[in-house]
Order: structure tokens, then sequence, then C-alpha cells
């Protein structure tokens, strides 16, 4: 939790010994340490609860207590106090890229490795790197730093998770285009929440401690609305507790203690070669997370399929390339009959909500002949079924 000043409260090891955290990262920095690097990311409810100032004084406190600490990369924003607390760290110097004219700085990712400090910080998980860089996002850049048995502290905020695009766009009206795989977070050590009412936010932004005033003054009437900025905290807070469930679950695992665990009915999103697609795998996500189950994406491969368009294969397999990163299991299928193929998945793979778009074809066709999802809601007597409307053609 935190406390008034928007910072986690922590209790100081007694007798001023190491936390465990810190002993781990100082076994990694003697020779033959070898282990993954540890994940730790500040989840923010939205820029400028103090994410980056949070880390800067974690960073700080480790290197109190003896802990080999850099920083990798920061964006101070123009934030005095942020620029004041990371002016006493050593931060290694960023690659110099040059793109249309300009050049732009990134983290030297090799260099941080080729540093090896016991704990780095990489601020802005979500960011995507200028053309020319090793990775073309910067949490892949995190990965190899991980690899390599440096421990990462990293920020991200609720709205660049791709799972959320959907819903914050909706919400807000503002289409993310920085996004990180759920499986990034999901695959962190630990996730912590950077929390704020949205009043006090609004506040600091007023305050000018955010952006500079006349960027504050149309931030408040667009993207930190009082009503966007309750939406995403509410997302924040559901997945943060999520996080503790599974931590606790595999806690109680781990431990042998018994626990009402029964098999979940798990979620079911067909997939096609349609751009919607991607919503409906989100709106499966969340699904069955509410849920707490699994997610399969299912692709039926019917006789026509074997002289697809190229560009409709692509789609297709950048659909479930997009399914899996959103963790969900793959499954292909072939049949030219795809509701019946589906109804045989979902029976075999103990399916309890199956979520599809809505038909594509006119009423005349669906007159004549039956669309796929007529069949499969004629078919599915003990599955439900979550029929989503295209938006972008006015179907409702």
């Amino acid at each position: 939790m935190v406390d008034l000043d928007h910072r986690p409260v922590r209790v100081p090891p007694p007798d001023g010994r190491p936390s465990a955290d810190e002993m781990l990262d100082r076994v990694r920095q003697q020779a033959g340490g070898g282990a993954r690097g540890r994940h730790r990311v500040y989840l923010g409810i939205a820029p400028g609860v103090g994410k980056t100032y949070t880390a800067l004084e974690e960073l700080h406190r480790r290197k109190e207590r003896g802990t080999d600490v850099v920083i990798g990369f920061i964006e101070t924003h123009g934030r005095p106090k942020t620029a004041e607390l990371a002016a006493g760290l050593e931060a290694v110097p960023r690659r110099q890229i040059a793109y249309k004219g300009v050049t732009v700085e990134e983290m030297d990712t090799d260099a941080v490795v080729r540093r090896h400090p016991a704990l780095a910080f990489v601020d802005e998980l979500a960011h995507t790197n200028a053309p020319g860089s090793k990775h073309e996002k910067r949490w892949q850049d995190v990965e190899d730093l991980l690899e390599a048995g440096i421990t990462v502290i990293s920020t991200v905020n609720i709205q660049h998770l791709e799972s959320l695009a959907d819903l914050v766009a909706n919400v807000t009206g503002v289409q993310v285009r920085e996004r990180v795989p759920d499986r990034v977070l999901d695959g962190c050590d630990e996730v912590e929440l950077i929390d704020m009412s949205p009043h006090a936010l609004r506040q600091r932004m007023k305050h000018g401690n955010i952006y500079p005033p006349e960027r504050a003054e149309r931030a408040l009437t667009q993207f930190f609305r009082e009503g966007n900025l309750i939406a995403l905290r509410e997302m924040a807070l559901r997945k943060v507790a999520q996080v503790c469930e599974q931590d606790l679950e595999h806690y109680m695992k781990h431990e042998g203690i018994d626990a009402a665990w029964s098999a979940g009915e798990r979620v079911m999103v067909c997939v096609d070669d349609q751009p919607t697609a991607q919503n409906l795998m989100r709106r499966g996500w969340r699904l069955a997370n509410r849920y707490q189950t699994d997610l399969l994406a299912v692709f039926v491969e019917t006789a026509r399929w074997a002289s697809a368009a190229p560009d409709a294969r692509r789609a297709v397999e950048d659909n479930l390339r997009f399914a899996e990163d959103l963790g969900a299991e793959l499954v292909r299928i072939r049949s030219n009959d795809v509701a019946r193929a589906l109804m045989q998945v979902a029976h075999e793979k103990n399916v309890g909500a199956i979520v599809i778009g809505h038909s594509r074809h006119g009423r005349l066709h669906e007159l004549l002949r039956r669309s796929i999802v007529q069949n499969l809601l004629r078919l599915a007597a003990d599955v439900d079924v979550h029929v989503v409307a295209d938006r972008d053609k006015g179907e409702h």
C-alpha cells in the first residue's frame, strides 16, 4: 500500500541488516553468480503519480546498504526534484542514434551489461526504441539485462498494458500506441502499485508538478479528466489484485496448504484474419482473468483456406501471435463445419465460455444460410457464447 505522499510504505530490516533482496544482489556481484536477475515493476495508475521518484529513492536506499546500482535509462520530464534525486546516482551513458536528421538517445543495453551492476533502473518499460536500436521495445532490452543476471527496477502505467488497450481507448478516447505484452508484467517477480487519488493527482497537475502550465491545462480537460483517472485507477487495482491472488495460490500450492481450487472452465476465443480478432482476444483475456482460468485461441482452417490470399494468411498469423503474447494456448483445427469444430474443441478443452465476433454477412445471407454464430448458438447448449459486435461497422 502507499502513504499520503504516494510512496510505498516499507518496514526496514531490524538492526540495519540487509533484506533478502539486497543479500541476493550481493551474491550476484560475486563471480559465478549466474542467476537470472529479478524484475520489479512500479505500476502507476497514470503519469505523474511518482513511479520514477519512488524508484530513485529505492536505488539510493540500496546504494547506502552497499548494493552496486546504476541508472540504465531515466526520463525526468523536466521535473526538478526527480532530476535532483537522479543526479546522485551513477548513470550509464546513453547510446546516440541518428534518426531523420536528429540525434536520439536510447539506453545502451550492451554497455549496461558490460558494466554489470547488481541493480539497474530502466524507466518507461513501454517505450519504443528508435530505428537502429538493438531491440524494437525497451522491455526487450530489460530482458537482456535480466538474462545477464542483473536485477532491474522498471516503471509502466496501466494504460500501456496490451490487454487493456481497447478498454482504455473506449474510456479515455485516447489510443495508446506504446504497449507492453501482459506476459511481461505477469512474469515479473514483483509488481508494486504506485497509487494516488484522482483528486490529488489533478491537484498535482494544477500546481505544475507534472506538466508545464499550458500543457497541464489541456491535460486536465482531456486524458486527466477525473472520470478517466477513476477508471484507470480501478484497472490498476484489479491488475494488482490478480497478481496478489496468483502469488497466494502459488504459495499455498508450494506449501501444500489445502484450498478449494477447482479446475475452472476455460475461455475460448475464435480467431480469424480480421483486425477485430485482437479486440476479441482482449475481451477474452479479461473474461479469463475475471474467472481466474486459462485462455484458448482457436483458428479453424476450412477447405477454402488453402487458396486464401497471402494478406489473409499473414493477418491470421499476426492475430495468433498477438493471442500468444496475451498468454493464450493456440489451437488449430481443420474442418468445413466451423461451428461444430469449435464445439468439439470446447468439449475437449473444458471450455465454459466462447467469445466470437458478430457475423459480417448481410441479412439475406443469414436467411438463406445460417451464419457461424447462429450455428454455434444452436449447438452450444452447455457453453456460454459471448457475441461481440464490431463497433467500427455500427453493429449493436
